[in-house]
């Protein structure tokens, strides 16, 4: 019986060391870099703080573009003082046709009281015709002044077309300057934890400049090898076995699927093992693993397929 144990606590110990494949656990990351530049006002962060997607970090100095977005929103509201007002133009040319009407309702009736008497051998065919002569003449006066206002009026909306036609670019401006000065603000990008920091509140940085490199923890994926014999094993998506070292001589268990399998076999890094030794040429896959917050990136695991 005794002998029976010790076999079979042997043959434990050997299913515990046995794996299928190992490698190291990484993460998706990101260096945030600037998008502006200026002097850094303010960068509220530190390696190792947890960072939610979307969050404030700190802003840029772009007195500069503010500046520039008022002068261009000045340069609007003075269009408005620029614009041409016809009104008193045509108001004058509205007094003078009331003038000219008075002169051809006077002249028509001239002309009347004229008909009269040439009926009467009291006037001339002559002062008739020169009558006539004279009322037209009046007319075509007023005709040309109440075109003169349709002119006037025309001539004012094509003055402020020109003008207002600046609104526009001028409006885009803004929006361009807009984006300069949200560019100024250090928003996070991802939700991760901060793996290190490049830059400080005080220095100046410019656009592509590093500020910071963050990585998403909350799930990790290790990076393996397996030989070209394993690979008809293997799918995208097939849930694994992945142990890491607990640090008391026993594992720590997760679950994991594969998410990415190479097409193409390189020579097997130096700090990775295979279960077949023998072999010099190997596949990559990644094993994505949610992380409980005790997997580090760097960490070796291993994999049970």
């Amino acid at each position: 019986m005794i002998l029976f144990a010790g076999l079979a606590l042997t043959a434990c110990k050997q299913n515990q060391n046995s794996f299928d494949a190992t490698g190291s656990f990484e993460a998706d990351e990101v260096i945030v870099s600037a998008q502006q530049a200026g002097q850094i006002l303010r960068l509220q962060l530190h390696e190792g703080d947890h960072l939610p997607k979307g969050q404030e970090l700190g802003n840029i100095d772009i007195t500069g573009f503010q500046l520039q977005k008022e002068q261009v929103k000045a340069s609007i509201a003075s269009l408005g003082e620029k614009l041409n007002n016809a009104d008193p133009q045509i108001e004058v040319i509205k007094k003078q046709i009331a003038v000219q009407q008075t002169q051809v309702n006077y002249l028509a009736h001239e002309k009347k009281r004229l008909e009269t008497l040439l009926k009467a051998d009291a006037a001339t065919k002559k002062q008739l015709d020169d009558m006539d002569a004279r009322l037209e003449e009046a007319q075509r006066q007023l005709a040309l002044l109440q075109q003169q206002i349709q002119m006037t009026s025309a001539t004012v909306q094509i003055q402020n077309r020109g003008i207002l036609s600046q609104k526009n670019p001028l409006e885009k401006s803004v929006d361009q300057v807009e984006d300069q000065i949200r560019k100024g603000v250090i928003i996070n990008p991802i939700t991760g934890t901060v793996l290190n920091q490049y830059a400080f509140a005080g220095e100046m940085t410019s656009p592509g400049k590093a500020l910071y490199k963050i990585a998403n923890t909350d799930t990790l994926f290790l990076r393996a090898y397996v030989t070209g014999n394993q690979m008809p094993q293997l799918k995208l998506g097939q849930q694994v076995k992945v142990r890491t070292d607990d640090g008391k001589g026993g594992f720590k268990k997760y679950e994991g699927h594969i998410n990415w399998i190479s097409s193409k076999a390189e020579f097997t890094p130096k700090t990775i093992q295979t279960k077949d030794e023998r072999a010099n040429r190997v596949y990559a896959i990644k094993i994505l693993v949610p992380n409980d917050g005790y997997l580090k990136i760097g960490m070796y695991g291993e994999v049970n397929f």
